[in-house]
C-alpha cells in the first residue's frame, strides 16, 4: 500500500495538527497505539495479579508469617526478573527495529509477549512463573521503540509530538482495561461464579493471564496493510548499497560524539521514570493490600460472615480494590500524558520534564505517607498517575528526537530499556528498605509503616532526573535528525 501524499493545506498547530493526518497516517497511528495499549495491558495484568498469584504458588497458610515473607520476596523477585527481560528484549529488538524494519519487529514482539503472558497461567511454582515473566518481558521491551520509531517517521512534523503523546496515553487505556478485568474477576470470585473453573485448575489470576493472549490477533492487521516508513527505506537502501552507514549498530551508537552523549543522558532520564513507576508507584497496590485487610475483615464480621465465607469476602475485596487502585492511577495517567504533550509543545521538552519530575516526586510521597481510607485511595492514586505517568509521554515524544534514522529504534530502545537493568534493583531496594531498614517501624496496628517509609525514601530518585536535564538538548520545533 502506497503512503498517501501529505496534506497541502497550511500546517496546523497544537491538537488541531491531528487534522493534517491522512488516512494511512491514521491507520499507522491506530496500529501503533493498539499495539502499545495491548502491551501495557499485559504489563498491568502482572502488576494486579502479582500478589495473589505468588500467594497461590508459594503455598502454605496465607495468614502465616513465613508465607507472607515468601510472598514479599517472590513479588519483588518476579518484578525484577520481568524488568530484566524487558530490558534484554528492548536492547535486542531495538537493533532489529533498525535492521529488519519497524513493522517486522513490531510483529515479532507482539507475538512474544502475548504467547508468554498466556503461558504464565500454567505456572506451578514461583520459578517457572518468573521464567514466563522474563520471556514476556522480552516481547514487552521490544514494542515501544518499534512503535515510536514507526510513528515518528510517518507523521507530519507538526503533529508528531501529539500523535506520540496520544499513543503513550493509550497505554493508560490498556492499563484501565486490565484493571476492569481484574475487578470483574474479583466480583465473580467474591460471589462464587469462578468456583466451577477450579475443576480445570483455573482461578481469577490464571484466567486473567489467559486473556493476555488476545493481542496476538493484532498481527493479522499489521501483516496485511502496514509498510515501513520512507525514511527507513532510504537509509536501508543506502546501507545495503554500501553508500550509507550501518543500521542498528551499538558500535556506532557508542562511537562518540553527540549520538553517544544523547544515548547516555537519555538513558539516565528514562531510568528515573522507570524506577519511579516500577520501583515505587506500582507498589502502591501492594501498600493498600497491607492497609485494608483489617477493614475488610471487620466488614465481614459486621455482615455475620465467618470461616471460609469471611476469607472469600476479604480476598474478593482485595482483588476489587487493587483493580480500583490501578484504574485510578491510569485514568490520571491518560490525562497526565496528554497534558505533557501540550506542555512540551508550548514550553519545550526540558521545562516539561522539570515540572513533571517535581510533581511526580510530590504525588508519590503524598500517597505513601497519606493513604488511609478508600476515598483518598482513589484521588491520591489518580493524582499520582497524572504526575508520574506523564513522564512516559515525554519519553515517547523526546527519545526519537535524539537519534538519526539509522539508529532511532536502537537509541530509543537503549534509553527506554537499558535503564531497566539498573531499575530492576528498584523493587529489590524497596523490599530491602521495607523488610530490613524500616522493619522496626512495623506495629500490630500499622503493619504497613515500613512500606510507607520505604516509598518516601525512594522518592529521592526524581532529583537525578532534574540533575541531568541541563545537559540534554531542547528539540522543540526541530526536525528529526537524519
Amino acid at each position: 500500500m502506497a503512503v498517501a501524499d501529505t496534506p497541502t493545506t497550511p500546517a496546523r498547530t497544537g491538537w488541531a495538527s491531528l487534522k493534517d493526518l491522512n488516512r494511512y497516517q491514521w491507520f499507522v497511528f491506530a496500529v501503533a497505539a493498539v499495539a502499545w495499549m495491548a502491551d501495557c495491558m499485559d504489563q498491568q495484568l502482572f502488576n494486579l495479579a502479582r500478589r495473589s498469584s505468588i500467594t497461590d504458588l508459594v503455598g502454605g497458610d496465607p495468614a502465616a508469617q513465613a508465607t507472607k515473607d515468601a510472598v514479599e520476596t517472590w513479588s519483588t523477585v518476579s518484578t525484577a526478573v520481568f524488568l530484566v527481560g524487558w530490558a534484554t528484549g528492548g536492547l535486542t529488538f531495538g537493533v532489529f527495529g533498525d535492521r529488519l524494519g519497524r513493522v517486522r519487529t513490531l510483529t515479532y514482539t507482539i507475538l512474544l509477549y502475548s504467547i508468554f503472558t498466556g503461558l504464565s497461567a500454567l505456572s506451578q511454582t514461583p520459578w517457572d512463573y518468573c521464567l514466563y515473566r522474563f520471556l514476556t518481558g522480552l516481547g514487552v521491551g521490544g514494542v515501544f521503540a518499534a512503535a515510536v520509531a514507526l510513528l515518528a517517521e510517518t507523521m507530519p512534523a507538526n503533529a508528531r509530538p501529539f500523535t506520540l503523546g496520544l499513543m503513550q496515553a493509550f497505554s493508560a487505556v490498556g492499563n484501565c482495561t486490565a484493571a476492569l478485568l481484574f475487578i470483574l474477576l474479583g466480583l465473580l470470585e467474591l460471589y462464587g461464579h469462578l468456583d466451577g473453573l477450579k475443576s480445570v485448575g483455573l482461578n481469577a489470576w490464571r484466567t486473567l493471564f489467559l486473556i493476555g493472549i488476545v493481542p496476538a490477533l493484532l498481527v493479522i492487521f499489521i501483516q496485511r496493510r502496514l509498510e515501513e516508513p520512507a525514511s527507513w527505506k532510504v537509509a536501508k537502501a543506502a546501507a545495503d548499497a554500501g553508500v550509507g552507514k550501518k543500521l542498528g549498530s551499538y558500535a556506532d551508537l557508542f562511537g562518540g560524539g553527540w549520538v553517544t552523549r544523547h544515548a547516555v543522558l537519555g538513558m539516565i532520564l528514562s531510568f528515573v521514570g522507570v524506577v519511579g513507576l516500577w520501583g515505587i508507584g506500582f507498589f502502591s497496590i501492594d501498600l493498600q493490600q497491607k492497609i485494608f485487610p483489617p477493614v475488610y475483615a471487620k466488614e465481614a464480621a459486621d455482615m455475620g460472615l465467618t470461616g471460609p465465607d469471611a476469607a472469600k469476602y476479604v480476598r474478593g475485596q482485595g482483588i476489587i480494590w487493587a483493580g480500583v487502585t490501578s484504574l485510578a492511577i491510569n485514568v490520571g495517567a491518560f490525562f497526565g500524558i496528554s497534558a505533557f504533550s501540550w506542555l512540551a509543545e508550548r514550553a519545550g521538552r526540558r521545562p516539561a520534564f522539570a515540572v513533571t519530575f517535581v510533581a511526580a516526586g510530590g504525588s508519590v510521597a503524598l500517597l505513601f505517607t497519606g493513604l488511609s481510607d478508600r476515598v483518598n485511595l482513589v484521588w491520591m492514586s489518580m493524582l499520582m498517575g497524572f504526575c508520574l505517568l506523564a513522564l512516559f509521554g515525554g519519553y515517547a515524544i523526546y527519545l526519537p528526537e535524539l537519534f538519526p534514522t539509522r539508529l532511532r529504534a536502537t537509541g530509543t530502545s537503549f534509553c527506554y530499556n537499558v535503564g531497566r537493568f539498573i531499575a530492576a534493583s528498584g523493587p529489590v531496594a524497596l523490599g530491602v528498605l521495607t523488610n530490613q531498614v524500616f522493619a522496626d517501624a512495623k506495629t500490630a496496628d500499622a503493619p504497613e509503616m515500613p512500606s510507607r517509609y520505604a516509598g518516601l525514601a525512594m522518592c529521592s530518585i526524581f532529583l537525578l532526573g532534574l540533575a541531568v536535564l541541563p545537559f540534554l538538548p531542547e528539540t522543540k520545533d526541530k526536525p528529526l535528525p537524519e
